[in-house]
């Protein structure tokens, strides 16, 4: 019984991850959701600017707090490692969801391109960067990634298997194409409002402080297997170095 409810809530986790994933599309690109980033009250400046980076902030946290091995070790002292996870992915979706809902629009416009087939080009660059997101994820595992292997082992009494470093197409060019998918998703479009700029701006810095902790943790994990390959690959840009 203990396995079946781990693999029902980690199968709920995830759908509540893909759910706030296309749920921040919309949010980013102003589509079909029922508030974007420019939508909701106008608060003054101020407000919505502490307000906003505080929500990020727990986010941030959160996000980043979890993922180091010295809280998962503590972490799982309390919950089933099966399900650690999973319980990582469904609290980031929640951080997530308390961003999109709480979120206050700064509606100055620092850019706009009227011209249609630029702007046009912008969009479709954005959806480019999501497909980079999603396409990353698969490029390793997915369904490790967010939590479904391992309820999935567990139900079936397997052993998870020791990871090893993996470097597939995208991760040949640049260490990180995830957060290079990111990147473009959030700044790659026709309309750029002082919140939308905000938004960019704050989970970009946040990029670059995740890549150093993960990076960190990932020396420690694999050693002078990613130390050759960080010298190899470059961060963020395709045949850099470090220097990126």
């Amino acid at each position: 019984m203990g396995r079946v409810l781990a693999f029902c809530y980690g199968l709920v986790a995830y759908a509540i991850f893909f759910g706030t994933f296309l749920y921040a599309i919309g949010f980013v690109d102003a589509l079909v959701v029922p508030k974007a980033i420019d939508d909701g009250e106008v608060t003054p400046v101020l407000e919505a600017v502490v307000i906003n980076v505080v929500l990020l902030s727990i986010f941030a946290v959160q996000h980043s707090v979890m993922a180091r091995q010295s809280f998962k070790r503590w972490w799982t002292k309390l919950v089933p490692a099966s399900v650690e996870r999973s319980t990582y992915v469904l609290l980031a979706s929640l951080a997530l969801i308390l961003v999109f809902w709480q979120w206050r629009p700064i509606p100055t416009v620092i850019w706009q391109v009227n011209e249609p087939l630029a702007a046009s080009a912008l969009v479709a660059l954005s959806f480019f960067g999501w497909f980079i997101v999603l396409l990353s994820t698969f490029l390793i595992n997915h369904f490790e990634l967010f939590g479904v292997q391992q309820v999935l082992n567990n139900f079936v009494g397997r052993k998870s298997s020791t990871s090893s470093l993996k470097t597939p197409f995208l991760y040949k060019f640049v260490r990180h194409p995830l957060y290079v998918g990111f990147i473009i998703a959030f700044w790659a479009t026709p309309i750029m409002t002082a919140g939308h700029l905000l938004f960019a701006a704050v989970t970009t810095a946040y990029i670059f402080v995740g890549i150093f902790f993960e990076e960190r943790d990932l020396i420690a994990h694999y050693g002078d297997e990613y130390r050759q390959y960080r010298e190899k690959v470059g961060m963020l840009i395709p045949a850099s170095r470090r220097s990126d």
